[in-house]
């Protein structure tokens, strides 16, 4: 009796631990440091729904330590990665509609942003997503700005001649038109471009430059700030397959953790603009400010290329465009 006592308390016991071991676990893919706000983004939706006690683990692999960060979102949308923090318009190859997540004075503030968020043109993006299989968990638009190793960049008339990164396409449109020589390459690869000489000047968000220490490598700062003429939408993703096949609970916990950290993401962008400032003032790196006069010149240029060749290269371009502008 004791015996088969004994055997079957083990076979609980070994259950119990399977049971354990087969919790659902989630990867998440992403390329920023985890002192990026990002990656807190990304941290906050694991920690709650871990807190949640739902079975349900989300594994962050950050610093492109899983995927390069333009090779994420054909895994994700063929379910052979979960989840990822991505710029949206780095898919912009596969869907040309994400380009116009990325586009010269679109956006003009934080609380427009938030408004995109929560608009028809954000639907129609969604959409798009979910034609491959993916859907949004966070939403969330990054402000930024220009640096450069020589000079300070605040209008168009100051880019001809310079060797320049400018994340997605619609910024290398606009710029290549206003006289710079383009280098495309992902935000996390800047920094040794600028230290051995591949680039002079780069366009990236508030983030990203301090993140990736480019105060290290420039000169001059132009920061967003009353104008800001550079808004990227970088959600958290997820496959939606993955998504649907989570139980009600864990589908729950997710969301909920997803609509506290959408939150956080909003406030914490507001503050990143200022705090970029800061950092590389206090590293000695000189500060520009963006006119009104000057932030009228970027967008007229931005209409004569950005915006023209995003309507003719784009299936229901002019529509998403409309859509887009038409949010106050």
């Amino acid at each position: 009796m004791n015996i088969k006592f004994s055997a079957s308390v083990a076979a609980v016991t070994l259950f119990a631990s399977a049971l354990t071991a087969n919790a659902t676990e989630l990867r998440l893919s992403h390329q920023w440091s985890t002192g990026d706000v990002r990656h807190k983004v990304a941290q906050m939706v694991a920690d709650d729904v871990a807190a949640a006690d739902v079975d349900l683990d989300i594994k962050i692999f950050p610093s492109q330590s899983l995927l390069k960060a333009r090779e994420q979102y054909k895994p994700l949308s063929r379910g052979l990665l979960d989840m990822t923090v991505l710029p949206l318009s780095y898919a912009g190859g596969q869907q040309p509609a994400y380009n116009l997540t990325l586009m010269p004075g679109l956006v003009k503030n934080h609380d427009h942003a938030a408004r995109m968020n929560e608009s028809p043109f954000m639907d129609a993006i969604e959409g798009i997503m979910a034609e491959d299989d993916v859907m949004v968990l966070v939403h969330g638009y990054l402000a930024g700005g220009f640096a450069a190793k020589d000079k300070c960049i605040t209008k168009p008339e100051d880019m001809p001649g310079l060797q320049t990164r400018a994340a997605g396409k619609a910024f290398e449109q606009m710029l290549a038109g206003a006289g710079a020589s383009i280098a495309s390459m992902a935000s996390s690869e800047v920094y040794n471009a600028m230290q051995s000489g591949v680039l002079d000047a780069v366009n990236t968000s508030s983030s990203s430059f301090v993140s990736y220490r480019i105060y290290e490598q420039v000169a001059c700062y132009t920061p967003a700030g009353e104008y800001a003429l550079w808004f990227m939408y970088q959600p958290l993703l997820m496959n939606k397959a993955k998504f649907d096949s989570l139980t009600e609970e864990q589908q729950k916990a997710l969301l909920a953790a997803s609509e506290k950290a959408q939150a956080f993401y909003l406030e914490e962008a507001k503050k990143e603009d200022a705090v970029s400032a800061e950092v590389f003032r206090e590293n000695g790196v000189e500060i520009a400010e963006m006119s009104a006069a000057d932030f009228d010149a970027w967008r007229t240029l931005a209409k004569e290329t950005s915006y023209k060749a995003f309507v003719e290269e784009t299936p229901n371009g002019q529509q998403l465009l409309d859509l887009a502008l038409s949010v106050e």
